[in-house]
């Protein structure tokens, strides 16, 4: 039995790679997963090689790829992502369909109802021409330090930082940009009434500027911080959705999450989430992202509430009637 079996969702993995080896020996195989296609369909060629050796999606990434997808974003011969061809998506659920089974929470367990809520700050004119000029130049200059995005995903992780307010310099330093994130997670805190909230973070600086500012804050990375949250002891606990996303329950500690920076990662997204919205949670949930007006942001919730679309169509198209 795999537990996270999407964690086997790249075939270029060691783990993937060394689990093929004795797969098999294996005569009967179970793979469990909220998160089959987080970031699209591909995903699921090697979750299905290691169930099925290759029956139903085919022996190679390849010939998969060929089957089912037509290339989307590329630059001359280099192609960067893929898209399903028309009916793709119709054809990949029915060969699956026969050896898999989905039960969502929901609908067999008693849930919580649980509250999305997005928090917007805005930048000054100073700090968005900064944020611009990133974005146009590649590069910037921060305190008198020239600071430059080598490709698009150093671009990215760029403008994530700077919509969070800082911004890693050349020898690592964090270079303060703004506090708005901080000034309204103060806010939310406050808001909360002395209730105890949970803050999910992406960068070291973001910790490092969140504790600063309160004091209180507390990481949970131990068996013994997740016992002193669940008994009510941490008012402002914090964690990493990365480090802390998978199997820990929180939902006895309290019932508020905060989301000062967002990831890109729809199944740690997802799983961060989990962690208070789940059965045995006595309260309303509410979950609060926040995020900066005209940044990157906004383009990443976006990104989050596509996949989660490709998700659901898949999970409801193999959806047990029970």
């Amino acid at each position: 039995v795999i537990d996270e079996l999407s964690s086997f969702k790249s075939y270029q993995a060691k783990r993937f790679r060394s689990l093929m080896k004795v797969r098999p020996l294996v005569k009967r195989i179970v793979g469990l997963t909220g998160t089959p296609s987080s970031n699209g369909l591909m995903d699921l060629w090697a979750e299905f090689r290691v169930l099925d050796m290759g029956k139903r999606l085919g022996r190679f990434i390849t010939h998969y790829r060929d089957a089912f997808f037509l290339p989307d974003k590329r630059n001359a011969q280099q192609i960067f992502s893929y898209k399903p061809k028309p009916g793709a998506e119709q054809e990949i659920y029915r060969r699956v369909g026969d050896i898999s089974i989905s039960m969502k929470t929901a609908d067999y367990l008693r849930m919580p109802a649980c509250v999305m809520n997005e928090v917007l700050v805005s930048m000054s004119d100073a700090e968005a021409e900064l944020y611009t000029a990133m974005k146009d130049d590649l590069v910037v200059t921060l305190k008198g330090e020239e600071i430059d995005a080598v490709n698009a995903a150093a671009l990215s992780g760029k403008l994530c930082q700077m919509a969070n307010g800082a911004l890693y310099g050349e020898d690592g330093r964090a270079l303060p940009i703004h506090d708005r994130k901080l000034d309204a997670l103060e806010d939310l805190i406050e808001a909360a009434n002395g209730n105890p909230v949970l803050v999910a973070y992406w960068f070291r600086h973001d910790l490092q500027r969140i504790r600063k500012r309160f004091p209180i804050a507390r990481e949970i990375r131990a068996g013994r911080d997740i016992a002193d949250w669940n008994a009510g002891e941490i008012p402002v606990a914090l964690i990493h959705p990365a480090s802390a996303g998978h199997g820990l329950n929180l939902q006895a500690g309290g019932s508020t999450l905060i989301w000062f920076g967002l990831t890109w990662s729809l199944e740690l997204y997802q799983q961060t989430n989990a962690r208070l919205w789940r059965q045995g949670q006595k309260n309303t949930v509410v979950i609060q992202h926040i995020m900066t007006r005209n940044t990157i942001d906004e383009q990443v919730m976006a990104a989050l509430r596509r996949k989660d679309r490709t998700q659901a169509a898949l999970i409801e198209a193999v959806k047990a009637n029970l």
